[in-house]
């Protein structure tokens, strides 16, 4: 991926879509919708079928709800912010579905984010 470092909230989500869309094999098999509240703006992420699509945010429920500020979502998505230690510190606040939330972390190493 592209760096992301002078880019807005909403490009770096569709700039995720992209990517995962790119090369889906990471997300084989998955039926799940993430929700990420970043600094108060929230976006939608179901992945399904082998396909990532940004919803929006009224759409449906979500699986899972992650909560950070959009630093610490740049260093999450580039492998500098590990998400149980995000939790632990509070840096990174999750509700619904714990492993799912974990599942997202192991699919991010997947995908080159050079934020």
């Amino acid at each position: 991926m592209k760096r992301m470092a002078m880019t807005t909230l909403n490009e770096t989500m569709q700039q995720i879509e992209k990517e995962i869309n790119n090369n889906p094999e990471p997300i084989s098999g998955m039926d799940t919708i993430y929700k990420f509240v970043i600094d108060g703006e929230a976006y939608q992420l179901q992945l399904k079928d082998g396909k990532a699509e940004l919803l929006s945010d009224a759409e449906v429920d979500a699986d899972c709800t992650l909560k950070m500020s959009y630093d610490n979502f740049q260093k999450f998505l580039a492998g500098k912010l590990n998400g149980m230690t995000a939790f632990m510190t509070g840096k990174l606040k999750i509700d619904g579905d714990m492993t799912k939330a974990l599942k997202l972390e192991s699919i991010v190493k997947k995908y080159e984010l050079d934020i």
